[in-house]
């Protein structure tokens, strides 16, 4: 569906503006999250990347960004609030205080790295539990694999080398 959606805009922004080729390089990149642990963490990398590659200062700067709905309240037609987002207050005030307070602490590398990894590879981001039943289900590795080819059966390896025997 993405990748349909984006032919038919490109299509239609070469046709308004009478221009062509493609409108972003690479192609569309996701990854299935566990909700409970990981949706928050996401929408705050996804609010940083600007302010990370140096483009404002702050995420409510800048202007494609959620961050002035989610925490500033500003009115928006297509944005519409995550169940873990709504788990954040009671009321709209308290969700949008909580939401920016998300945006106090600083973020941990790892978690930034192990988000990157997973839409990069297309691998599900979540815990070992929720890895293995989305592996099951999918019927397919839902994570990275190991490098290299794998030893052959019955291969002994000598202790004192490494070599195989």
């Amino acid at each position: 569906m993405m990748k349909h959606l984006g032919q038919r805009y490109v299509q239609y922004t070469n046709r308004t503006y009478r221009r062509s080729g493609t409108l972003w390089e690479g192609r569309f990149r996701s990854c299935l999250t566990q909700t409970e642990d990981y949706v928050l963490a996401c929408y705050r990398y996804i609010e940083l990347n600007p302010v990370r590659a140096g483009m404002v200062m702050k995420p409510r700067d800048y202007r494609w960004s959620s961050y002035s709905a989610n925490g500033l309240g500003k009115p928006s037609g297509i944005i519409t609030p995550h169940d873990e987002y709504a788990r954040l207050g009671r009321t709209g005030a308290e969700r949008r205080a909580a939401y920016r307070a998300l945006f106090r602490a600083q973020v941990d590398a790892a978690l930034t790295d192990e988000i990157r990894r997973a839409t990069n590879g297309n691998f599900v981001l979540g815990g070992k539990r929720f890895q293995a039943q989305i592996a099951q289900a999918l019927g397919r590795r839902v994570t990275r694999g190991v490098a290299g080819r794998p030893v052959a059966a019955g291969a002994k390896k000598d202790q004192r080398q490494g070599a195989l025997l």
